[in-house]
């Protein structure tokens, strides 16, 4: 499949359906060594897993240490912030989540503080206002350990802005994911010059989103699955553009040697490279690559830059098949 180099930036391998479950039942048995093997040869090189609540973050962690090139998120996504003044004692789970972030930072594998931020297409998951109150909340948590943010923004531009704008001087950086928004909410992030944008198949739906994707920075994006969620369908816009593609069966015909219809894996990530090469009009997809992993780096893997990637960023020669 030829030799790119990418980072998945966002994959929910606590989800059911890579062990086979799918809205409570099972259909198959675990196959994330499958998944992971199309990974690698896709040209994958390391995996964010999220975690979205205190107890997802520990089955994060967990998952990160099963394999070198895993990686995770420590924080509360903004549908589940209830959970906050639900467990009895908003305080303790705060240190709770502080003290498994310090534990995954110990470990090498915690990366970010995240999944957080504001949902208000998902209101009667949370209410704003208990979204706003903890999302400002794990502030503290990216101030105290100095980790950058991997951030979730629908619907909510304005109140989100504001709360990042309040607590700029708090973190160092951070990627908001799965961006679906418009061109404004775009220019909105954009305008902070420590925010990048991750884009997967929910970002590429349809003519409009692709006029949005085009109008950001190739130096400021980061691409992502957010799988098994959010694959680039046959109905989106994006699709013409995509030129790898794996043979696929329903779940209920499950086969190792393949992708389970509608159920997105990190390989996809390789799509939504070539989506984005095809909608800002980019012949040379490894560039593109290089050019996202090193931003990717730079938020996440900072100990990883070196001259030979700065150099690369300056349109110098690629000098890099270390991995």
């Amino acid at each position: 499949m030829g030799t790119l180099r990418m980072i998945d930036i966002a994959v929910n391998f606590t989800d059911g359906m890579f062990k086979g479950i799918y809205h409570g039942k099972q259909y198959h048995a675990t196959d994330i060594a499958a998944v992971l093997s199309r990974a690698w040869s896709a040209g994958v090189q390391r995996i964010i897993v999220t975690g979205g609540s205190l107890e997802e973050s520990r089955e994060a962690l967990k998952i990160a240490e099963t394999d070198g090139r895993f990686f995770c998120t420590v924080g509360v996504h903004p549908t589940r912030c209830k959970e906050f003044e639900e467990s009895g004692d908003p305080e303790t789970y705060f240190q709770a989540l502080l003290s498994l972030t310090k534990e995954g930072i110990e470990k090498g594998k915690v990366v970010a503080v995240g999944e957080c931020g504001l949902d208000y297409d998902r209101l009667h998951f949370c209410p704003a206002d208990i979204q706003k109150k903890y999302f400002e909340k794990q502030f503290e948590l990216a101030h105290a350990t100095k980790l950058p943010m991997f951030l979730h923004m629908r619907a909510a531009a304005e109140d989100f802005c504001d709360i990042v704008e309040r607590n700029k001087q708090r973190f160092c950086a951070g990627v908001v994911h799965s961006f679906t928004d418009s061109a404004e909410d775009r220019d909105r992030l954009l305008a902070f010059s420590n925010l990048y944008i991750g884009i997967n198949g929910c970002s590429l739906k349809t003519a409009e989103n692709l006029d949005v994707v085009k109008g950001i920075p190739i130096e400021r994006l980061m691409i992502e699955t957010d799988s098994p969620y959010c694959e680039i369908k046959n109905t989106h816009a994006g699709i013409k553009f995509v030129k790898s593609v794996w043979a696929s069966k329903k779940k209920e015909k499950h086969d190792e040697q393949c992708i389970v219809k509608g159920r997105n894996e990190p390989c996809l990530v390789r799509q939504v490279l070539e989506v984005l090469a095809g909608c800002k009009g980019i012949a040379d997809i490894n560039q593109l690559s290089e050019t996202l992993y090193h931003n990717t780096c730079r938020v996440f893997f900072p100990q990883d830059l070196d001259s030979a990637a700065d150099a690369l960023l300056a349109g110098s020669q690629v000098l890099d098949e270390k991995n």
